[in-house]
């Protein structure tokens, strides 16, 4: 009888931390880029909150935006890049953050410190990470020697190449390529962008953002737009693999951690993006994923190569040419018509 009635305790108690456990108070849900954080920062903030995390990963910000957008919910914390922010932030669909629950916002550089709301009490993005787009290319394959957007344009490339599948970034290139901004609200530049586009997508094997990384490790693709941090993880494990920004500049994104409306657990997402501006946090996934955080406390405690690297950290002479994508209101509606003709064209 007490064998049974121990047993009985103890599947009682198994069941309440199993319950615990899995309750949407335990829970907190993600919906990143891929390869974003890194595994083991996940699992430790496990630990210390006595919680589980599951991620959803999205790989543009059109598409993460037309999910929310269509009514998906369930998310506690959301990574869009700057002009997504700021839509999302305009058509009110974030949550705000009090200024209290970040003991950590003193860790970013002063330049990044997001805008205050409501007195100053509250923000709505916290800046997580940076990444300039280029181009990763196969040294072992072909020589590099005009390190120019201009190279899509390459006939013995010919289905050996990719663009992202990203609507900004990929019509930015082409714009910064032509001489223009890559904010450009003049319908007769776009429509350029549109035409030097459509001759280097015959180019391309496709649009690619999710499989561009694995396309050149393999060399499967000889040359491919990506993200700096991407394609430094690459570099890490394949020497046959270059980057460089383009001499005629980068497309800068900065992407934000954000609480979106409906978020089922604003608390732990508080808790989660303080715990991504402690500076050792930050410098341990900066050294993952190789994307540049403007956190000055982590800075200071990555290695010397890193802080030395020109494809993390561009030289002032590219960054002078490059430009953060912005919100364009209204005027975004000439990118999406764009982007239509070069997809369907």
């Amino acid at each position: 009888m007490r064998k049974w009635l121990f047993f009985m305790i103890a599947f009682v108690y198994l069941a309440i931390l199993v319950t615990t456990c899995s309750t949407p108070e335990n829970e907190l849900h993600l919906y990143i880029w891929a390869d974003y954080i890194k595994p083991e920062l996940i699992e430790k903030f496990e630990r210390e909150h006595n919680c589980r995390v599951v991620y959803d990963t999205f790989d543009s910000n059109e598409s993460m935006y037309a999910r929310l957008k269509l009514g998906v919910t369930g998310y506690d914390v959301i990574f869009p890049s700057g002009y997504t922010y700021e839509l999302m932030l305009q058509q009110k669909m974030l949550n705000p953050i009090p200024i209290t629950s970040l003991s950590y916002l003193k860790n970013l550089t002063p330049h990044y410190t997001p805008e205050k709301f409501e007195g100053g009490s509250v923000i709505y993005g916290v800046p997580f990470a940076m990444s300039y787009s280029g181009i990763a290319y196969r040294k072992d394959k072909i020589k590099v020697e005009d390190q120019s957007w201009g190279i899509f344009g390459r006939l013995d490339m010919r289905g050996r190449m990719t663009m992202l599948n990203d609507m900004r970034e990929t019509i930015g290139a082409a714009l910064k390529y032509l001489g223009f901004s890559a904010n450009s609200i003049n319908k007769a530049e776009i429509n350029q962008a549109v035409d030097q586009l459509l001759v280097w997508k015959k180019n391309l094997a496709k649009f690619e953002s999710e499989q561009n990384k694995h396309g050149i490790a393999s060399a499967e693709y000889i040359v491919a737009q990506g993200y700096n941090g991407d394609m430094l993880q690459v570099m890490r494990e394949n020497s046959h693999v270059g980057f460089f920004i383009p001499q005629e500049g980068s497309i800068i994104s900065l992407d934000y951690a954000v609480v979106p409306q409906h978020a089922p657990n604003p608390s732990l997402a508080h808790a989660f993006i303080n715990f991504l501006l402690e500076g050792a946090v930050a410098a341990e996934n900066m050294q993952f994923t190789c994307f540049p955080s403007p956190n000055q406390a982590a800075y200071a405690l990555l290695p010397k190569e890193l802080q030395e690297n020109p494809s993390l950290f561009p030289p002032q002479a590219i960054l002078d040419k490059s430009e953060v994508l912005r919100y364009l209101g209204k005027d975004g509606e000439l990118y999406n018509q764009a982007w239509d003709k070069v997809k369907k064209s």
